[in-house]
Order: structure tokens, then sequence, then C-alpha cells
């Protein structure tokens, strides 16, 4: 690839520790890919080991993003801006996501950097799928584009774990993705945490060798996100917890939250979700 491209790998590390009723933790391996979303032809074209709505080694396909109808998934991201109300005058989409890899994924958690025409950060997008198929995601402007540590907030409107009843917040901290790149997330209630979930990577350049030796490190990644998944609801089962009955999923695909305003504190707080 001669020409310098945008996106990139980040390699690390997941940690998930629960709290109540009953602590449990794990952790493990894996990597994510940063897509530019203008770039995705392009690193197909050029690269014989990622392919773009295709079959490959590692693979990219807009209809496990978004509304799932298989669109350009920028397109889907933009119309959720729109209806936000925030502009961005056709800036840089960055996605954070697991790839296909042999034709498999399952994306717990994607995350859109939505840019400004200027590469001020105008908004981030979580994009939440639980195992039963269903998809929801939360839209949060971003007051201070420049800022390279971000702290957002929202309502939880979306049933993910079985153990947990929708209801509560969840507290996102970022590290903007440069040479590395960091994520927490904090669910808590009325009574205070619930549980915590990290990930922490460093950078790799997106290139053959770089996809060859991610290939070779993590060959089933999909099957160990999954089967993990499984696994440790099975444990939380053995330590006493019961199953919370699932609800219709939202009405609205996107839970809009409001634009963060200071706190007399020097912090930045959210308002209710739109």
């Amino acid at each position: 690839m001669s020409d310098p491209i945008h996106s990139r790998l980040y390699e690390g590390r997941v940690f998930h520790r629960r709290l109540r009723p009953r602590v449990h933790e794990l952790s493990y391996r894996v990597f994510y890919m940063l897509l530019d979303l203008d770039e995705v032809p392009v690193l197909a074209r050029r690269s014989r080991l990622f392919g773009h709505n295709r079959f490959g080694i590692f693979s990219f396909h807009d209809r496990d993003h978004g509304d799932g109808t298989g669109a350009p998934v920028r397109e889907w991201v933009e119309a959720q801006l729109s209806r936000a109300g925030i502009e961005t005058d056709g800036g840089r989409i960055d996605l954070l996501c697991f790839p296909r890899i042999l034709g498999y994924v399952f994306n717990p958690l994607s995350v859109y950097f939505c840019h400004r025409k200027d590469g001020a950060l105008a908004a981030v997008l979580y994009e939440v799928n639980n195992t039963f198929g269903d998809r929801h995601s939360y839209l949060i402007p971003v007051a201070d584009g420049e800022a390279e540590r971000l702290a957002q907030d929202c309502s939880k409107a979306f049933y993910v774990s079985p153990f947990l009843p929708v209801a509560g917040r969840y507290h996102f901290k970022l590290l903007r993705p440069g040479e590395r790149f960091a994520l927490t997330i904090r669910e808590s209630d009325a009574s205070g945490a619930l549980l915590t979930a990290s990930f922490s990577g460093e950078a790799r350049v997106f290139s053959e060798a770089a996809l060859l030796a991610a290939f070779l490190r993590h060959p089933l990644m999909t099957l160990k996100v999954m089967a993990g998944i499984h696994i440790e609801a099975a444990k939380l089962w053995r330590k006493g917890l019961r199953l919370v009955a699932r609800p219709s999923a939202p009405a609205s695909p996107v839970t809009i939250a409001s634009q963060y305003v200071p706190n007399r504190d020097g912090g930045r707080a959210s308002g209710p979700a739109l």
C-alpha cells in the first residue's frame, strides 16, 4: 500500500469486572480494526487478506452494522447525525469494530468516531449487539472536539446481559484513537456501579504483514468471543444469578443523548436522552 492511510489495527486486552451481586472477572486478548469508512473500498482493492462485502480471511460487511440492510453504513450514520441535528459536512467517520474472520463475526460493541470537515470530533456513536440478534445504538455529541480524552454518559435503553435489567446509566471514558486506544464503560444503577468493561490496545499499521500476524495470533477470535460470552454466563448462573426477562427492543434503533454541559465542579455531565 503506497499511499498513507488512516485505518489501522488495535491489538490489546478486553477486561470485564462485575461488582454486584457477585464479583466476577474475565480477561482476554483481541484485536479491533479502526476503519475510515471512506477507505474501506480502497483497502479491499489493495489487500489480498481483506474484503468488502465479500468473503475473505478478513472482511467488512455493511450489513453487519447500522440498519442491517447492507446499504452503505456511512449513509446510515450520517442520517442519525442529521436526525440529532449534528452537522459534520461530510467529515471523516472512523469505525472501531471486529472484522469478519473467515466469514464470521460478532460485535458486542462497535464505536463510530464522527468528525467534522475540519477534523474536530463532533459525536461518538456506540453500536451494541446482544446475542439475541438485536442491535441498538447510543449517539452522544462531543462538546470539545479537540480533547484527547472524553467522558460521556447516557441512560441505558437496551437489553444486553440476561442478568441485568434495562435500567441505569452507561458512563464512557475514551482515549481517542492514536498510537494507543482505550475505552472504559461503567454501568451503574441507583445503588452505584454494577460492572465495568474496558479495552486498551496499541496501534498497528493496516498492512498485509499486520493482517497476517493478527490472523496467526487470533484465528478463532469470533469463536472465542461467542464461546466466552456463553461460558461466563454459565459461571454467573452457578454463582446464583438468575435471568431477567427480556423486554421488547426500543421503538427507536438509536438513543440520542443531549449535549454535554459543564458541572459546577468543572467536570462534565450530559442531559437526559432525547
